[in-house]
């Protein structure tokens, strides 16, 4: 589990094919210092498993299922991507529960920079847009954000100097896709009420 505060900016060192998956290689001395194999650390918001380490560069495995699904199938060498070590249980939880199981991508609509800060629209798909809500929850390419508006086909979250500093979407321009995960409580919240939900008599 994270919690979509990243941690630092990496950058993808390679990228090996493998028959539809996918080996990455990807500098981050911070989340690399304690890694071991089999730990987990998010990469643009999805959960990739630590298969090696030389220094300060992991190596990760990535299925053609999470190819299909995110925008990592896109990487290449030289791209920074966002950083995060699993949380810890006595951790602070000082984004939202982000399991990094990414539920599609989206696209940056419009840029509109303020003072300082940076209103962003992105694009939302009909599957997910139920599970998001103003001042809700979403996680971008694995950083945590509030929802500052929705409208059908589209939601708005506003950057801080922070987040656009040290994370890629500051960098990120319309047109350009990103992971999205929506919070995993509405979804649990849905199931829940669809199972027990009284069946129409006949």
């Amino acid at each position: 589990m994270f919690t979509g505060i990243v941690e630092e900016l990496g950058e993808v060192v390679a990228v090996e094919p493998r028959e539809g998956a996918a080996r990455l290689s990807i500098r981050g001395a911070t989340v690399s210092a304690d890694a071991a194999h089999g730990a987990s650390i998010s990469v643009n918001g999805v959960c990739l498993t630590v298969a090696g380490l030389d220094g300060d560069v992991f190596t990760a495995d990535v299925m053609p299922e999470t190819l299909r699904r995110s925008t990592l199938g896109g990487l290449g060498a030289g791209d920074r991507v966002n950083l995060e070590r699993a949380l810890r249980a006595d951790g602070r939880l000082g984004g939202h529960i982000v399991q990094g199981h990414v539920d599609g991508t989206g696209v940056v609509l419009s840029r509109d920079p303020g003072t300082d800060w940076h209103d962003v629209r992105f694009s939302l798909g009909d599957d997910l847009e139920r599970y998001v809500v103003e001042k809700g929850s979403i996680a971008i390419d694995g950083v945590s954000l509030t929802v500052t508006a929705v409208a059908p086909g589209e939601f708005a979250v506003a950057l801080i100097p922070t987040t656009l500093r040290e994370t890629t979407l500051g960098l990120r321009a319309p047109g350009e896709p990103v992971n999205l995960e929506v919070d995993v409580i509405a979804k649990y919240v849905e199931r829940l009420t669809v199972a027990h939900r009284p069946k129409a008599r006949a």
